[in-house]
C-alpha cells in the first residue's frame, strides 16, 4: 500500500507510418487520463512522448515508420509548442500542484453521487482539502452535487478543486489557444542527377535466394536499394502471348513498395 503508483508511458499520440493517417490524441482525453490516474492515488506520470523527435537519415525506429517522430506531442519535433495540448497540460499540472499538500498526506474518500459520476476527496486533519469530480458519461453533461453547491461537468471530464470549493480546472474545458500551422514553400534549391551501373548477377555482392528478403538486414543499412533479378521460362503456348495481353507478376511481400 505504500509503494508509489507509477505510469511509465502515457501516450500523447502515436508514431506515423508511411501510407497511413497521422495519429492524433485530443488534449482533452490526454488531460482526462492524467487527472483520473492522480485522483486514484497515482504518484508519477511519464508522457511518451512529451517532446517529439526526428529520425534522421535511415535511422527510423521500425519498419515503415516515417522520418517524423512528432507523435502529436505537447512539444513538436522542432521544439515548438503544440497547442492546445501543451498549454492545456501545463494548466493541469498547475492544478495538481495546488492539491499537493492534501494528495501526499491522506488516502481519498470516494463517493458516487450518480450514474457514471465519481467524487474523490483528499481531506487532512490540518485543514488541507482537494477534490476531484468525475463525469464518466461519454455523451451527456452532468450536475455533480458536492459540498454546498453543484458543479457542471462536460462529458468524459474531471474537475479539480484544490480547496474543495473552487473549480480551477476541467479536463474538457480547453482555454488554451487553438491554431493550425501554415506551411510555406522554401525557395528553389540546386540538385543534380547521375546514372548508376545496373545490378548484374554473378558479382561478389550478389547471391541467390528463393524469396524476397528484408532489406535492412541484407544491405546492413548501407544502401537505399536492393535489386532483384529472376529468370522466367514462358511457353510459346501461354494464353497471354496468343491474346496479346500483358503478363501479371504476383510477389508475396509484406512491404509497401516493391
Amino acid at each position: 500500500n505504500y509503494k508509489p503508483k507509477m505510469w511509465t508511458e502515457n501516450w500523447s499520440g502515436w508514431y506515423t507510418d508511411f501510407g497511413s493517417a497521422v495519429p492524433y490524441r485530443p488534449a482533452e482525453d490526454l488531460a482526462f487520463s492524467v487527472a483520473r490516474f492522480i485522483q486514484n492515488r497515482g504518484s508519477y506520470v511519464n508522457y511518451y512522448m512529451y517532446h517529439g523527435g526526428t529520425n534522421f537519415g535511415r535511422t527510423s525506429s521500425g519498419l515503415f515508420i516515417a522520418t517524423s517522430y512528432d507523435y502529436d506531442a505537447p512539444i513538436d519535433e522542432y521544439g515548438l509548442t503544440n497547442e492546445p495540448k501543451y498549454t492545456h497540460l501545463r494548466d493541469l499540472h498547475k492544478a495538481i500542484k495546488q492539491c499537493e499538500s492534501a494528495l501526499v498526506s491522506v488516502d481519498p474518500t470516494v463517493s458516487w453521487p450518480g450514474k457514471n459520476l465519481e467524487v474523490h476527496v483528499y481531506k487532512t486533519s490540518f485543514g488541507a482539502c482537494a477534490a476531484f469530480l468525475a463525469n464518466y458519461n461519454t455523451g451527456t453533461w452532468a450536475k455533480v452535487p458536492f459540498g454546498n453547491g453543484q458543479y457542471d461537468l462536460p462529458p468524459w471530464s474531471i474537475s479539480i478543486l484544490p480547496d474543495c470549493k473552487t473549480e480551477v480546472y476541467n479536463t474538457a474545458k480547453v482555454r488554451a489557444p487553438r491554431f493550425h500551422r501554415k506551411m510555406t514553400s522554401v525557395s528553389a534549391f540546386a540538385w543534380q542527377s547521375y546514372n548508376e551501373q545496373p545490378a548484374a548477377s554473378g558479382g561478389s555482392d550478389s547471391f541467390t535466394a528463393n524469396s524476397l528478403l528484408e532489406q535492412v538486414n541484407v544491405t546492413r543499412d548501407s544502401s537505399d536499394y536492393l535489386w532483384y533479378m529472376t529468370d522466367v521460362n514462358i511457353s510459346p503456348n501461354e494464353g497471354f502471348i496468343k491474346n496479346g495481353q500483358s503478363p501479371v507478376l504476383t510477389a508475396m511481400s509484406a512491404g509497401h513498395v516493391l
